[in-house]
């Protein structure tokens, strides 16, 4: 053997291969993130094959960095898909058409054979979904899912959102048989009721928002003849109707979670789970799975059973129903209504004595009118109505992973889905801390023990003061993100050394994942799950995707109504600074745009230490917290993006460029003429662009 033939046999035989994520730059470079590895490894374009942004791969390293710097991969294989389903325009050809995707996706242009075009016309918007990709020509081919409808900007707008975060706008066929196959709501058999508690003649009622189309917790009450109270937290049984490896839980583990948008709720499992079978209506059976506590008057609880039941709501009630009865002590079972409401300020001061952070939270939505247009905002608060329920959740949550955690197969901890959040991170803490300081607020980080007691004693000194909202922003800014994992390293903002998630098996995989494991443990037949920790991951991941399209279809929203007051003045907050800028939040409608820093009249450094903007010759800070007056410069809703000007006393504004309008002036005016010339027959008139200079 020649010595050359040695030398590439031996480099052959050192090749590595690593299973990692493709992350892709907004440059376009790629890298591929591998757990455990100090760096990722980077990948050019032309050896990234047809792998796309968030892919799992397969990547071999063709390049050591000097002094084992960073490697350089050729992806070999794509091992699971981020997305298959994609939104763009139809070029459309005599026998066949392309999908050009839009340019975010990173994705060369989509073949579509003839008999996938589903009558698609050139120029149409359309999802189409890769039925094969074509590893070697990196050509995919795909079919259309749906055609979109151009007219309708909103609808457009927020089905292109949920399929650019990698969620299905469809149920695939097998999912529906499956569904076709199933009973109608009501209909429980005694197969049905078989094995089950019988809760139906107890009083039992459910809380949610106005709005809410299906109901998946319920609350039972009543007093014993011991003098105990007998509380029930009942969650909707979809584990009896989902069951594993069947196509309806396929997909509902692939969605892992309902994706909830201003105008829509994109659900994790079809209308007939979610609104029918499930959704706990009331005056009607429906199956549960149950944690019943006995507990004193002062809340603290004796003991506890858990299990398959069948309830029977006997009302419906809104959050607001519930506070007027709390605050009015009258209304529909008032007295059970006041009791709970008392049983769960009682869980609550305690579970804040205990250590949870009491970080106080606020939902903003848009009131929109028929055709999804925002016309007004409105602020929930966490009033006493829904802490009743958040207190009673809670207890359930934490009580089935205590009771889990205490179980043992073989001598080994059951792999469960636990829910968990990690304690501060020591620098953010410090960076925070020291900002906090300026304002004459202490914090000891000697412990996490003593983050969390300082916390809560300035969240309580802060309230009312002017830097309530900047604390408490980047308060929650420093927290680490809560995952699901099977490695239970407790909730350090609950306080609690055990917890999951139990009680939205409608809305979230996970959950269903716990009704399934604690059957088997009551039942004695655990059957430990090997695959655990990817589907935590999993879910992780796409509870953060769901976050990220309710984020862009918020923003989408903001853009959309701002646009009605374009030139005109607001009151706003500094919510973010950067190098290029700083963000403000309007105080009336919490819209949120940028002030860009070539609009104002002197250079600024970016402090990070200090959140804020600092001026190089006057030394004047623009940071989080402070109050600004800005006009709205621009809104496009393309971009999902507003642009404000910065107001200053004494400083004349730059005038609007020109050109700018509210893009739903454009349209209406767009609209206009278009009507005109159908009435009077006239094609439109068009300038020659050689008179325009």
């Amino acid at each position: 053997m020649t010595k050359k033939k040695e030398k590439k046999q031996k480099t052959s035989s050192q090749k590595k291969t690593y299973k990692g994520i493709v992350d892709v730059t907004r440059s376009g470079m790629a890298f591929v993130v591998v757990e455990g590895l100090e760096s990722d490894i980077m990948v050019k374009q032309k050896n990234l094959g047809s792998a796309l942004d968030g892919d799992e791969v397969l990547v071999d390293v063709i390049h050591q960095g000097k002094s084992m710097g960073r490697m350089e991969g050729h992806v070999t294989d794509v091992l699971k898909r981020k997305k298959t389903e994609f939104t763009g325009a139809i070029q459309l050809s005599k026998t066949f058409a392309f999908l050009i995707p839009d340019k975010s996706s990173g994705l060369s242009d989509i073949y579509i054979p003839e008999n996938s075009l589903k009558g698609a016309k050139d120029g149409d918007r359309a999802v189409v979904k890769i039925v094969a990709w074509g590893e070697k020509s990196r050509k995919p081919v795909g079919e259309i899912v749906e055609i979109l409808d151009a007219t309708n900007t909103n609808d457009l707008a927020m089905k292109e959102i949920l399929v650019e975060s990698g969620f299905p706008l469809q149920w695939p066929k097998d999912v529906l048989d499956e569904l076709a196959a199933m009973p109608g709501a009501g209909n429980l058999s005694a197969k049905d009721r078989e094995g089950r508690k019988d809760f139906s003649k107890i009083l039992t009622f459910t809380i949610d928002p106005v709005d809410a189309r299906d109901f998946d917790d319920a609350i039972s009450i009543r007093r014993l003849k011991n003098g105990q109270l007998e509380i029930g937290v009942h969650i909707a049984d979809v584990s009896h109707y989902v069951q594993p490896n069947t196509a309806l839980d396929k997909e509902a583990e692939h969605r892992a979670t309902s994706v909830y948008l201003p105008d829509r709720v994109l659900p994790m499992l079809p209308e007939k789970i979610s609104n029918e079978l499930c959704s706990l209506r009331p005056h009607e059976d429906h199956l549960c799975f149950s944690c019943v506590f006995q507990m004193d008057d002062k809340a603290k609880v004796k003991q506890y059973w858990m299990g398959r039941t069948i309830i029977h709501s006997r009302h419906r009630f809104t959050y607001e129903e519930v506070q007027e009865i709390i605050q009015t002590g009258e209304g529909p079972y008032f007295e059970e209504v006041l009791l709970l409401n008392k049983l769960s300020q009682t869980l609550r001061a305690a579970r804040f004595k205990d250590g949870a952070i009491n970080f106080s939270s606020q939902e903003v939505r848009f009131q929109l009118d028929e055709n999804a247009k925002p016309i007004g905002v409105k602020i929930n608060q966490s009033d006493e109505s829904h802490q009743l329920i958040e207190e009673l959740m809670l207890l359930a949550n934490r009580t089935v992973a205590e009771y889990v955690a205490k179980q043992k197969v073989n001598s080994h901890p059951i792999p469960f889905p636990y829910r968990v959040h990690d304690t501060p991170d020591e620098e953010k803490m410090h960076v925070f801390a020291v900002f906090a300081g300026k304002f004459g607020y202490k914090f000891d980080a000697t412990s996490p023990e003593t983050i969390a007691t300082s916390f809560n004693k300035m969240l309580t000194l802060v309230k009312g003061k002017p830097e309530q909202h900047v604390l408490e922003t980047l308060g929650i800014r420093t927290m680490a993100k809560a995952v699901y994992t099977a490695d239970n390293i407790g909730h350090y903002g609950l306080g609690f050394e055990h917890y999951c998630h139990f009680t939205s098996p409608i809305r979230r995989y996970p959950d269903v994942l716990v009704h399934r494991i604690l059957a088997q443990v009551l039942a004695g037949e655990v059957k430990p799950d090997k695959q655990l920790e990817k589907r935590c991951k999993h879910s992780s991941d796409m509870e953060r995707k769901a976050m990220d399209a309710e984020r862009a279809a918020n923003k989408y929203k903001q853009v959309e109504y701002m646009q009605d007051f374009i030139g005109e003045t607001f009151e706003g907050i500094v919510s973010g600074v950067a190098h290029f800028g700083f963000w403000v939040e309007t105080v009336y409608a919490k819209c949120e745009g940028l002030v860009s820093v070539h609009g104002l009249r002197e250079d600024y450094k970016h402090s990070e230490t200090e959140y804020a903007l600092v001026g190089v010759r006057s030394g004047k800070r623009i940071r989080i917290g402070d109050k600004v007056t800005i006009r709205v410069a621009a809104a496009s809703l393309a971009k999902r993006q507003l642009d404000y000007d910065l107001v200053e006393e004494g400083v004349e504004l730059p005038p609007l460029k020109k050109g700018v309008r509210s893009e739903r002036i454009e349209r209406e005016d767009r609209s206009k003429r278009s009507d005109s010339n159908r009435k009077t027959g006239k094609p439109p008139q068009h300038k020659s662009r050689k008179k325009k200079k």
